[in-house]
């Protein structure tokens, strides 16, 4: 799953500019996903029984932004699983390109778990994510994000970007903060498959309003929106704070130089 782009202010590729055109619009989940959530939902329940705390404070009409800790690739289920809506996610557009009959698994399977393909990457890649989810907040639907950036190989949790903070603030959405826990011993990383002996906590904070930050073109507003967002998803969590961004370690004198720099992680 994704909502791992950086969106960092860079010159986009020819190849980037090309793709802007493909994920131009949100291809909305359709049959797959009302029947996948209707016989996932259900079968998931039963099998792990999911502790799911803070439903209430979930709006169930309106647009509104679920912003988690990122544990596991389990994590984009557990989400719609214990949320009281559908939810939609990004996922790498490969899940949904492959050929044959384990591509059409691949492809099926991810749809019906709400997610949308994307081409990662940062520059334009990254802006035309952001671009989709705000066009799904626009028409009223609720999308998962993980400010984080990428799951969390030790169980920290580190520091969030402003990509979420943005898109808030931008559209208006409320951000549904929500603390995942257990799914890592579920599903570990590099795990092909989920265990059967562990069980998960799914915990929606209250709503939280950004607005009072101010404008999504301010970068102080982006960095407090997103301070809030991520102290509110410690608070359900519990998790160790890493104090440091989830990034992989620089490649290269220029990337270590790059990431030395002050400079806004989105």
């Amino acid at each position: 799953m994704t909502s791992e782009q950086s969106v960092e202010p860079e010159s986009s590729s020819q190849e980037e500019s090309s793709s802007s055109d493909e994920t131009a619009k949100p291809r909305h989940a359709g049959f797959a996903y009302t029947l996948g959530r209707s016989l996932i939902t259900p079968l998931a329940r039963l099998v792990y029984r999911p502790k799911i705390e803070g439903r209430e404070n979930v709006p169930l009409t309106g647009p509104v932004i679920f912003a988690s800790n990122h544990l596991s690739f389990i994590d984009s289920i557990a989400i719609p699983v214990a949320a009281p809506r559908p939810v939609h996610f990004l996922a790498k557009s490969t899940y949904f390109e492959g050929t044959g009959f384990q591509g059409w698994m691949s492809k099926t399977f991810f749809e019906s778990i709400g997610a949308i393909p994307v081409r990662r990457g940062a520059g334009q890649a990254a802006l035309d994510a952001l671009e989709l989810q705000r066009q799904l907040l626009d028409e009223g639907l609720a999308v998962a994000l993980y400010p984080e950036g990428t799951r969390s190989t030790d169980g920290r949790l580190y520091k969030g970007r402003t990509g979420v903070a943005f898109l808030a603030l931008q559209t208006g959405a409320p951000v549904v903060p929500v603390g995942l826990i257990g799914t890592d011993k579920v599903m570990p990383v590099g795990a092909k498959m989920p265990t059967l002996k562990e069980r998960i906590t799914v915990r929606f904070g209250e709503p939280l309003d950004l607005s009072p930050h101010g404008p999504a073109t301010s970068g102080r507003a982006r960095r407090l929106a997103t301070d809030e967002i991520m102290a509110a998803i410690h608070g359900l969590s519990g998790q160790e704070l890493a104090g440091a961004y989830n990034e992989a370690p620089a490649q290269g004198t220029i990337e270590k130089i790059k990431q030395a720099l002050p400079h806004e992680r989105r």
